[in-house]
């Protein structure tokens, strides 16, 4: 790797990949800690409020990763992709800002005052600030895979000839994109997936750690993982649904996306075959041994077992007819607009199965719990064991996914707009990538042990003995007005 371009875009895939496997563990806790708390108030039951504190204290230290490591993203824009910035600001001005004064300030707002606010606000309100958080975190959702979903699908815009860059026009054109509205469910519901697997794997751990039946804390990690795998499941079942509205969305915006995802050549008339494992050439070509399932892709890309799925040779060449093939348009070769196959069609299967296999996780936990039962034997030891694998593979899942999404679109930065190869600052030389580069992957590096190493420490006390909230005060003239508030933890 000598090219600008390929370093540049190594070092944005590692900050992009490493800075969301927060970002869905941040969205999911607060539904959760808002869950767990409401679940206290309604029931007056320690273990909910034991739960709430500890899952918490988790989503803090994610919360305080995601906040770092989203600020480097924002240096990527200006370091090596200055011409991308500068062509995509006047769209992506208006929902990155109000990301950022809005959604962002209201999360840190009203996560101070849940913080702060143990024995300063009446119990409902002090809950309600946990739902505002979460719906904070959502909103910021919105605002930003708007901008990807705009690079999915530019909407809403004109191309200013004469400044080279594109100026929004159309601002809910931009919000509502058909992309958007695909993508944000499927997003949100990993994210439920995401954090619930989180849930369940520590419960899991802490319960395989801490048995015996003089362990009066194990009843509580039980109920907490039957919560988790009940979130797992319903959100597994609601990221498959979103997941095939998506795709069929997808193949209608980015119909080489979906090619590159089945490695389909030639285009199939009707009832074209999903392939679950495939060994062939190392450019996906030729094919020797496949196993596959009929007609199934056709229906993924258009609804019907019977569909039209257009293969990549007739796409290069309509690619070629709409968008030219002068030397530069792309960074592969002149008129080449196909996608690293082997990266889309294995990243595709990896995203599908490894959701897949959470959600089932997720069932399995309800089945051997089921009518209050705490299994003994070999399936009591197996079911920390599925507990514990769920996070890794959900997470693993997320990444796949992503990777897919962006690697899809190449070799577009702006589908059919703006080329990857055109996005990159001009004035950039190799060796100062690179340092970038070695830079942020080892600050990286730190900030993984570190988080790991708090995780572990909190882990590893498990949830709090249980201590009765102090009741909230209203400030009067029997009160001390200087009063400063306690941290709750």
């Amino acid at each position: 790797m000598d090219s600008v371009l390929e370093l540049a875009r190594w070092q944005f895939g590692i900050v992009t990949v490493y800075h969301f496997l927060f970002v869905p563990l941040t969205v999911g806790l607060t539904m959760l800690v808002a869950v767990l708390e409401t679940i206290w108030l309604r029931t007056k039951n320690p273990e909910w409020l034991r739960l709430t504190k500890f899952f918490a204290k988790l989503f803090l230290i994610n919360f305080a990763l995601g906040v770092v490591t989203g600020i480097v993203q924002e240096f990527q824009f200006g370091m090596t992709w200055s011409d991308y910035s500068r062509f995509v600001g006047d769209v992506f001005g208006a929902p990155l800002a109000i990301e950022a004064l809005l959604a962002f300030f209201l999360e840190s707002t009203f996560l101070g005052l849940w913080i702060f606010g143990w024995d300063k606000l009446p119990r409902a309100l002090h809950n309600a600030c946990m739902w505002i958080v979460h719906l904070g975190t959502l909103a910021s959702s919105w605002f930003i895979l708007a901008a990807n979903s705009w690079m999915q699908h530019p909407v809403g815009y004109t191309f200013n000839e004469i400044t080279g860059r594109a100026e929004l026009t159309d601002f809910w054109a931009v919000m509502v994109n058909k992309v958007q509205l695909g993508t944000f469910p499927h997003v949100i519901l990993a994210a439920y997936l995401t954090s619930a697997a989180f849930m369940l794997g520590i419960l899991g751990w802490l319960y395989m750690r801490r048995p015996g039946e003089n362990n009066a804390d194990r009843p509580m990690h039980r109920r907490g993982m039957v919560l988790a795998a009940w979130v797992m499941l319903f959100s597994g079942v609601g990221v498959a649904v979103s997941g095939d509205i998506q795709g069929k969305i997808m193949t209608e915006v980015q119909p080489m996306k979906m090619a590159a995802a089945e490695a389909l050549w030639e285009t199939s008339d009707s009832c074209a075959p999903f392939s679950i494992l495939t060994i062939g050439t190392r450019d996906g070509k030729h094919e020797k041994w496949a196993l596959e399932v009929p007609c199934v892709l056709s229906f993924v890309a258009t609804g019907t077992f019977d569909g039209k799925v257009e293969g990549i040779y007739d796409l290069q060449e309509r690619y070629r007819e709409t968008y030219g093939s002068t030397p530069g348009a792309t960074y592969y070769s002149p008129g080449d607009y196909t996608p690293n196959i082997p990266v889309t069609y294995w990243t595709f299967r990896w995203m599908m199965g490894l959701g897949a296999v959470g959600s089932l996780i997720g069932l399995a936990v309800l089945w051997l719990t089921r009518k209050g039962r705490t299994p003994s034997g070999w399936v009591g030891r197996a079911l920390p064991a599925l507990a514990i694998s769920a996070p890794v593979m959900v997470l693993l899942g997320n990444s796949m996914g992503w990777i897919f999404t962006e690697m899809g679109r190449q070799p577009w930065v702006v589908f059919g707009v703006l080329t990857t190869a055109q996005g990159v600052s001009p004035g950039v030389a190799p060796w100062e990538v690179w340092m970038s580069l070695i830079g942020f992957t080892l600050l990286y590096a730190v900030l993984a042990v570190i988080e790991v190493g708090l995780l572990m420490k909190y882990v590893k006390k498990g949830p709090d003995p249980f201590v009765e909230p102090p009741s909230p005060t209203l400030r009067g003239s029997d009160s001390d007005a200087d009063e400063p508030m306690n941290f709750a933890y």
